[in-house]
């Protein structure tokens, strides 16, 4: 009897605490990107763009510089995804590139970029223009 009811309250203690632990509230949202970019060893871009969340549009400008060999000029139109979104404002801040992979290469752009507020944007899109670059460097966004 002394085990069934050592059981039994180990079952409720293990259903108290899944029943109070709070859900994740991070979101995905997806988001369409137009980033110019030129210079000659400094590179400086610019841009706009939308966040869609929870069937919300959220306007937003970019803005970047870039430090290395930078050559030309070309507009990317990246989509794609942002992870771990806590709301629309938290995808405000500025980014750099993470991993392995977060270059831009030649005709076409693949980027994976991360915020302090842990916001990752995963984006790709086609490059036109005649830009050669192996800089280093980030973005910011604001919402308008």
């Amino acid at each position: 009897m002394r085990k069934l009811a050592a059981n039994v309250a180990l079952v409720a203690l293990l259903v108290g605490v899944v029943g109070v632990s709070t859900p994740s509230r991070a979101e995905t949202g997806q988001v369409a990107v137009v980033f110019t970019k030129g210079g000659l060893i400094i590179g400086v871009g610019g841009g706009e763009g939308v966040l869609v969340l929870r069937g919300h549009r959220y306007p937003f400008t970019v803005s970047g510089m870039s430090v290395g060999f930078t050559i030309g000029a070309s507009t990317t139109k990246f989509v794609g995804r942002a992870l771990n979104l806590r709301g629309p404002a938290s995808i405000e801040g500025s980014y750099s590139a993470i991993g392995a992979g977060g270059a831009v290469a030649a005709g076409a752009g693949g980027v994976q970029l991360q915020n302090a507020n842990g916001v990752i944007l995963q984006l790709s899109g086609p490059k036109v223009g005649a830009e050669l670059s192996a800089a280093v460097g980030g973005v910011t966004i604001r919402l308008k």
